[in-house]
């Protein structure tokens, strides 16, 4: 039964899912026991990697110049 929700589905469930999948066909089983289960079938969920996103956007306020100093630098230690 388990061999074959986990077919059903690809390999996407993991044991907590699979064993949702038993409760809902009317078998209660331990996620424990499920999880043993998987392990001597040598059933592993396939991890879905996250997208990386990168946006910088608006990091933050800037202060206003209320002191008036100028921190500019033509060059390399110059200030």
């Amino acid at each position: 039964m388990i061999q074959a929700i986990y077919k059903e589905h690809e390999g996407c469930y993991g044991y907590r899912r699979i064993r949702d999948e038993l409760i809902n066909h009317g078998h209660h089983v331990n996620h424990k026991k499920v999880q043993r289960l998987m392990k001597v079938l040598g059933l592993k969920c396939l991890v879905r990697m996250k997208k990386y996103r990168s946006y910088k956007g608006t990091i933050g306020k800037i202060a206003s110049n209320l002191l008036e100093r100028n921190s500019h630098a033509e060059r390399p230690n110059e200030k």
